[in-house]
């Protein structure tokens, strides 16, 4: 993916409905009519979310079905989980989508098993790779394991995870 398309690809999801729309198609393709009924949306809205996603690279076609008299795309969120390149920077923008984004789910946090940290360390170059690589494979297995929501027996849950490291001061 080339710098201009992975800043293409940021941008577009850099919206808090649309972050919601990809946690919601990773476990399933969904038409735009069945994401407006999921997020209370309308179907215009989830339709225009969607194709910008689309557009950006984030969401794949994954069958096409006849729906009275047309045709209803259903759509895949296949996360490209890889870390972002050097030099492909996050704009402020996206940041303040994620912080919207983990502000709306920390409101339906239920007591129980939490994990939350934020830390601003010095750490050896090693140890960053170790405990990248090591919340990397944590977030995949998190997305391989997802499955329709409202499974039954199946669990909520929240993950939202922004590592990087920073200039120094």
């Amino acid at each position: 993916m080339s710098t201009q398309d992975s800043v293409a690809a940021m941008r577009a999801w850099a919206h808090p409905v649309r972050l919601r729309i990809l946690s919601l198609l990773t476990a399933q393709a969904m038409s735009a009519a069945e994401v407006a009924r999921e997020l209370d949306l309308t179907h215009a809205n989830a339709s225009y979310h969607l194709r910008h996603l689309c557009s950006a690279g984030l969401l794949q076609v994954e069958s096409t079905e006849k729906v009275r008299g047309g045709l209803a795309k259903r759509y895949r969120y296949l996360p490209e989980l890889e870390p972002k390149q050097p030099g492909v920077v996050s704009p402020a923008s996206t940041f303040r989508a994620l912080a919207d984004e983990l502000t709306r789910r920390g409101l339906q946090a239920r007591s129980g098993r939490q994990v939350v940290s934020d830390a601003e360390l010095w750490v050896q170059p090693e140890d960053w790779s170790a405990a990248s690589r090591a919340v990397y494979e944590a977030i995949n297995a998190l997305h391989r394991a997802a499955v329709p929501a409202d499974t039954p027996g199946a669990v909520r849950t929240s993950s939202t995870v922004a590592m990087f490291e920073m200039d120094e001061q």
